[in-house]
């Protein structure tokens, strides 16, 4: 117990920018990290988790209060943020899963957030989502997009007749700037939290890269706990 003391010590000392140190304080800390190396896995755990939980804080509002997003269950208690690209095999994996909890959790707010990383073919597909009159028609382009393998312009032309869009419209849609200032701000946001890749899900100060359902799960029961 006594050498954690000196080692929480040292911390608090360094992140002050304390100048000196005095040689035996040094060296019983050093003593205690070579003989103790784990510790220095959990500082750099808690260090991750801590910066991960600002980031989240300083992006909250772009996160979960962009108007420009897709949102079902909009009057959820709790919020849970969906970043995917709609040629991204993992998003593909993962969407059913994550539509039938948003059918299933009316108490959850579900952002979907357009992080485009696929190509033009993936821009065109999120701009007709983004063009859906309906959630009914945007769960069902959503759906059908996810459910494409590949999804090609081709493909997604046929997708969009289908569900009562005009192609042109969407063609256009995807070529404007607002759609494009969209695009890069979520990209902001991503480089932001540090993420490479989609899909990613965040709620509250939970960030979970990956197609990982039962995570997700998870951080949604102990949220909407939180905010009972």
């Amino acid at each position: 117990m006594r050498s954690l003391t000196i080692l929480a010590l040292a911390a608090t000392l360094a992140a002050c920018g304390q100048p000196k140190v005095e040689p035996e304080f040094g060296q019983k800390v050093r003593a205690y990290l070579l003989a103790n190396p784990e510790v220095l896995v959990e500082v750099q755990t808690a260090l991750r988790a801590k910066q991960t939980r600002e980031a989240l804080a300083a992006y909250r509002g772009a996160l979960e209060h962009d108007p420009r997003d897709r949102v079902l269950n909009p009057d959820g208690k709790v919020t849970l943020v969906a970043m995917f690209d709609y040629n991204c095999g993992f998003c593909k994996t993962i969407a059913p899963e994550i539509l039938e909890l948003a059918r299933t959790h009316p108490q959850v707010r579900f952002v979907f957030k357009d992080m485009v990383i696929f190509g033009a073919t993936s821009e065109y597909a999120a701009a007709a989502a983004a063009l859906a009159r309906t959630p009914t028609q945007y769960i069902a382009l959503h759906r059908a997009f996810m459910a494409a393998k590949p999804l090609n312009d081709e493909v997604a032309t046929r997708i969009i007749v289908a569900h009562g869009l005009d192609p042109a419209a969407v063609r256009r849609e995807q070529a404007s700037d607002a759609r494009r200032q969209y695009l890069s701000d979520v990209h902001d946001i991503a480089r932001g939290l540090g993420l490479e890749g989609t899909p990613a899900f965040i709620i509250g100060d939970t960030l979970i890269p990956g197609a990982d359902a039962e995570a997700v799960k998870v951080a949604i029961a102990a949220e909407l706990r939180r905010k009972r």
